[in-house]
C-alpha cells in the first residue's frame, strides 16, 4: 500500500528527528562507560515484600500492609509513581482482616469466599476508586473525586483486596509516557532518567519497585503492555468485552468499546489468571481458563519485527536476541518447532490502527473526538491554538496530548484511505486469527526499544504500534519479562493467541517465567 503525500512527509520529519537524537544518545552512552552507577531506588528491607499473593498469608495483614506502606513512602519520592495514597483506610482494613481470620469460620471458607483476602493493591488514576481523585492527568478534572468504585475495583474489594492508592497515567491514557500537567512524572526503577511507559505507568513503575502486588490497569494501544514491558513485570490485555471498563475515564464509545480492555499487572506470572478471573465476574465463562493446557501441543509461531514500517524504530539487537533465545529454549525444552512467519500487513499497524480508532461502529457511531475529551465538557481543543500557547507556556495540556489530537485530525482528512486501512485491518484480523487457530502462540517484539529515556518517545512517536494492533484485533496478549539486558534494564516479550484462548499464553508466561526468572529486583546485578 503505497503512502500517502502527507505520510511521507511525516515519515521524513521523524527520520530527520531520529537521526541527532540517536547521535546524542550515542554519546551520551560512550560518555558514561566509565561504569556510572543507575539510580535506583534502594531494596527493600522486608522480605515479605518479595513474593507473590499467597506468601501474604504466612503473617498477619496488618504487617503485610505497614510494610507496603513503608516501602511506598520509602521510594515514591523517587519514582513518583501513586499520585495519592489512602494508607489510613488499608491499615483499618488489614485490622478488620486479621479480626475476621481470628474469629472466622476456617481458613479454606475465607479462601474460596475472598481470594485476595488482605491483598494489597494499586489502583491506575484512570479507574474510580472511591474517595480517590480521577483526573487522568487533565488540569481541568483536578478536583475531582471518585464518589464510587469502577466496576473491577468494586469486583476486587469484595474479593478482600485492600487498595493502597492510585497511581500516575499519561494525560487522558493516550501516550506511552506517564506525565502529566496535574501529577508530574513517573520515573522507571531500574533507570530513573527512563520513561515507565503509558499509560498505566504508575502501576508498572510501582510493582516493579515492590510497592504492591497487583496492578489494575487499562490498554487501548499497549497501555498494560508497554508499561509491564519497561518495568520488568507481567501484564494482561484479555480477549476485548471479557472484563468490563464501566468506572474509567476517558470511557471508550462508538467503535472503541472494542479496543480498550481493562486487565490485571503483577510481579508473579501465577497471579495473574486468579485477578483476571476475580475481574471478568461472570465474563469468565467466555474463557477457557479451567483448560488444562499442554504446551507441547501448542503451535509456536514467531515474528521478529513488523516488516520495516517507516513510522517506527527497527527493533533492538537485544530484543531480538532475547526473542531468540525463548525460540531456541522452547524448541530444545519442549521438542516443539517454532515456525517463523511474515504477516505483510503487520507493516501498518500504526495507520491500521488510527484509522480503526476513528471508525464509525456498525451502527454508525462515530467515536468520542480526542479535542473533545480535552475540553472535557467544554469547548473542544484546537490543536494548532493549543500547540502555540504550549510553545510560550500557556498550555495547561502536555505536548504529546496536542499531537494526539492533531494526528486525529488528519486521519479524518483522507476519508477514502481510512477506510482501505480499516478493511485492512479486517483483513489481517481474518489472517491472524487462521494463523493461530484454536492452539497457536505467537512470539512478537513488545516494543522496538528498551525502556527510553524521559522525553525522547516524543521523536519516536509510533513505536506504541507493535502493541496498539492487537487492541484493534481484538486478540489477548499476556506480556512476559525476560531478565534484564546489559544496561540493566527489562527485557520483554508478547505472547498472542486467537480470541478467547488467554489461557494458553497465560499457561506460556507462567513457563517462560521458571525459564527466565521472570521480575528481577531493580539494582540487582
Amino acid at each position: 500500500m503505497a503512502l500517502s503525500r502527507a505520510e511521507r512527509c511525516l515519515a521524513l520529519l521523524l527520520r530527520c528527528c531520529r537521526a541527532p537524537v540517536s547521535r546524542c544518545l550515542r554519546c551520551c552512552a560512550a560518555a558514561r562507560r566509565p561504569a556510572v552507577p543507575l539510580r535506583v531506588p534502594p531494596p527493600p528491607r522486608r522480605a515479605l515484600l518479595l513474593h507473590p499473593r499467597d506468601a501474604s498469608r504466612r503473617v498477619t495483614c496488618i504487617e503485610v500492609v505497614e510494610a507496603y506502606v513503608e516501602r511506598i513512602k520509602e521510594v515514591n519520592p523517587l519514582i513518583n509513581a501513586v499520585v495519592k495514597d489512602r494508607f489510613e483506610e488499608a491499615l483499618q482494613e488489614a485490622r478488620q482482616v486479621d479480626k475476621l481470620l481470628s474469629e472466622g469460620p476456617g481458613d479454606d471458607y475465607l479462601e474460596e469466599k475472598f481470594p485476595l483476602l488482605g491483598v494489597p493493591i494499586t489502583v491506575k488514576e484512570a479507574f474510580s476508586l472511591y474517595g480517590m481523585p480521577n483526573t487522568s492527568g487533565l488540569v481541568n478534572r483536578r478536583n475531582v473525586i471518585a464518589s464510587s468504585d469502577a466496576t473491577v475495583v468494586s469486583r476486587l474489594k469484595q474479593a478482600g483486596a485492600i487498595p493502597l492508592g492510585v497511581t500516575n497515567c499519561s494525560e487522558l491514557c493516550m501516550w506511552y509516557e506517564s506525565s502529566n500537567r496535574v501529577y508530574g512524572r513517573t520515573n522507571n526503577p531500574y533507570d530513573l532518567q527512563r520513561i515507565v511507559g503509558g499509560s498505566s505507568g504508575g502501576e508498572g513503575s510501582v510493582l516493579a519497585a515492590a510497592c504492591s502486588v497487583i496492578g489494575v490497569g487499562s490498554d487501548i494501544g499497549g497501555s498494560i503492555r508497554m508499561p509491564a514491558f519497561f518495568n520488568g513485570v507481567f501484564g494482561h490485555k484479555p480477549t476485548t468485552g471479557v472484563v468490563p471498563n464501566d468506572g474509567q475515564f476517558p470511557d471508550a464509545h462508538g467503535v472503541r468499546t472494542s479496543y480498550l480492555c481493562t486487565g490485571p499487572m503483577c510481579r508473579y506470572a501465577e497471579d495473574l489468571e486468579p485477578v483476571l478471573r476475580i475481574m471478568a465476574g461472570s465474563g469468565v465463562s467466555k474463557l477457557k481458563l479451567n483448560e488444562k493446557v499442554s504446551l507441547e501441543k501448542i503451535k509456536f509461531h514467531c515474528m521478529d519485527h513488523d516488516g520495516g514500517s517507516v513510522f517506527v524504530s527497527p527493533v533492538d539487537k537485544e530484543i531480538l536476541q532475547a526473542q531468540k533465545k525463548v525460540v531456541e529454549h522452547l524448541e530444545s525444552d519442549l521438542g516443539v518447532r517454532v515456525q517463523r512467519v511474515a504477516l505483510h500487513k503487520m507493516k501498518y499497524s500504526f495507520q491500521i490502527w488510527s484509522a480503526m480508532m476513528s471508525s464509525k461502529d456498525s451502527e454508525g457511531q462515530e467515536a468520542q473526538r480526542f479535542t473533545d475529551l480535552l475540553g472535557d465538557h467544554g469547548k473542544p481543543v484546537w490543536p494548532l491554538w493549543e500547540l502555540m500557547k504550549w510553545l510560550v507556556g500557556m498550555s495547561s495540556h502536555t505536548l504529546p496530548a496536542i499531537g494526539n489530537a492533531g494526528r486525529e485530525k488528519l486521519v479524518n482528512l483522507n476519508l477514502s484511505g481510512k477506510a482501505k486501512l480499516v478493511s485492512m485491518g479486517k483483513s489481517l484480523q481474518e489472517e491472524m486469527e487462521a494463523l493461530l487457530g484454536p492452539d497457536g502462540v505467537l512470539l512478537y517484539p513488545s516494543h522496538p526499544t528498551i525502556a527510553p529515556k524521559h522525553h525522547s518517545p516524543i521523536c519516536m512517536p509510533f513505536n506504541f504500534a507493535y502493541t496498539a494492533i492487537f487492541n484493534v484485533l481484538g486478540l489477548p496478549v499476556t506480556q512476559c519479562p525476560l531478565g534484564l539486558g546489559s544496561e540493566g534494564l527489562p527485557l520483554g516479550i508478547q505472547l498472542v493467541a486467537a480470541a478467547y484462548n488467554d489461557h494458553l499464553t497465560l499457561a506460556v508466561a507462567r513457563y517462560l517465567e521458571k525459564a527466565f526468572g521472570g521480575w528481577v529486583l531493580p539494582g540487582k546485578v
